[in-house]
């Protein structure tokens, strides 16, 4: 069985803890039933090929080798492609990145054939790169089985079916999966993680869903409400992660810290009995409401090392308008909270939306500078317009929603802000992250 996370097609693209999670997850829960082979095209420091990257040489127009912060991020290798069609009026430059596409071809010709072939699918307006593993697979394989599952997938099942798999995934029930492939999974697996030859980064999950729902936010279509996952499985898989020679590990939950003294926790206090030593890191936006004092602390002591909270607006109004998920004052608290632990003000980030449907009201370069004042970073998100959430249908006053490209986040934007106005914040929003640093002493 063949697994593959595609290249991505975009305007940019960043390895922030970027991995297949919800692929090797599939794959975990069948493991001892089927051979696996891993194709990730955005793994940067061996493929499962046997090539290092700088084995195949560096893709033209990638302007340098792969680099990785000391939390294990970095850039993927890319080249510069032409714009399709419906983005050709964003003036930035389209790239295509991951593993030049001769080493996957050369890898079904001399590795296949194979039954099946499980894509992973993220941003919708990725499709590109899932495109064109459906054609590669197809012309090598015309026999093999092709299945789509993750968010593109779920959020796009008919433009999905329209590629060609011989089946679409939808959302998080895996009962049609497990009948097409005649197999009975195993639940309490974790996840594939020793279909990489090694790794250096790796991801987690405790949780499922969120137990909010955000105007913004495309969880609740795609997880049926919250629920936490077995202790004893996501301690199994830190410590696989771990004995892979995982250095940095981040968590994909969408709330990690809601109801953290029957999940998070014990988690922790659990790593930290059994002495696992792994750098953790949460890039997915942190409910600072539930960022006690005393929850600070216990992270700090299990080992995270970077917190990104959501707070995309200081607005009261746009904050209750979207679910009312932080304000200010709790935001506030929270990052106090994490400097008393000793956390590095620059490793403390607060995500803002930048191009929102409502940002008239959304007050964001006030937010910015409230950020500013706390003494942290701040990053500004840009809104990806989501169809079905409220917010994302919101947007077909300026863009169509039933051509996935048309959900890009750098796309979108500047339609809705314009290219001058979107530089602008961002130049700011640097300049004040600058000044952050500046008055960090490390």
């Amino acid at each position: 069985m063949l697994l593959v996370n595609p290249p991505i097609y975009d305007f940019a693209a960043y390895d922030f803890w970027l991995k297949p999670y919800g692929l090797l997850s599939v794959a975990g829960r069948l493991r001892g039933q089927a051979e696996f082979l891993l194709f990730d095209y955005l793994e940067q420091r061996r493929s499962d090929c046997g090539l290092r990257i700088s084995d195949c040489g560096l893709v033209p127009g990638c302007s340098r080798n792969p680099q990785f912060d000391r939390w294990g991020r970095g850039r993927f290798p890319c080249e510069q492609i032409e714009s399709p069609g419906p983005l050709k009026s964003i003036p930035r430059y389209f790239r295509r990145f991951g593993m030049p596409r001769t080493v996957f071809t050369d890898c079904l010709r001399e590795r296949g054939p194979f039954d099946y072939v499980l894509v992973q699918t993220m941003m919708t307006y990725w499709y590109p790169g899932v495109r064109e593993v459906i054609e590669d697979v197809r012309l090598a394989w015309p026999d093999a089985k092709i299945v789509l599952g993750g968010n593109y997938a779920t959020l796009c099942t008919d433009h999905a079916r329209g590629l060609g798999a011989d089946l679409v995934v939808v959302g998080s029930d895996l009962g049609p999966l497990w009948q097409f492939l005649e197999m009975t999974p195993d639940a309490g697996q974790p996840a594939l993680w020793e279909a990489y030859e090694r790794l250096r980064v790796g991801a987690i999950k405790l949780t499922d869903g969120c137990p909010f729902r955000c105007s913004y936010c495309s969880v609740p279509r795609v997880y049926r409400g919250f629920q936490p996952r077995p202790l004893e499985r996501s301690l199994a898989e830190l410590e696989l992660l771990a004995g892979r020679g995982a250095e940095n590990v981040a968590f994909y939950d969408d709330a990690l810290l809601f109801d953290a003294d029957t999940v998070l926790v014990p988690f922790l206090m659990e790593v930290l009995r059994r002495g696992v030593h792994v750098n953790l890191h949460t890039p997915n936006a942190l409910n600072a409401r539930f960022l006690t004092a005393e929850l600070a602390d216990l992270m700090v002591r299990a080992g995270f090392k970077t917190f990104y909270l959501g707070f995309e607006s200081a607005s009261r109004q746009w904050q209750q308008g979207t679910g009312g998920k932080v304000f200010s004052d709790e935001l506030a608290r929270a990052v106090d909270h994490l400097l008393s632990a000793g956390v590095n003000p620059v490793d403390i980030t607060a995500y803002q939306i930048v191009g929102h449907p409502n940002s008239d009201i959304q007050e964001l370069e006030t937010s910015m500078r409230f950020v500013h004042r706390l003494g942290i970073r701040g990053m500004l998100a840009d809104f990806s317009p989501i169809p079905g959430t409220p917010d994302g249908e919101a947007c077909r006053r300026w863009v169509d929603l039933d051509e996935p490209l048309m959900h890009n986040k750098t796309a979108f934007p500047i339609i809705r802000l314009g290219f001058d106005e979107v530089n602008r914040l961002k130049d700011m929003q640097r300049v004040l992250n600058r000044s952050v640093a500046a008055n960090t002493v490390r």
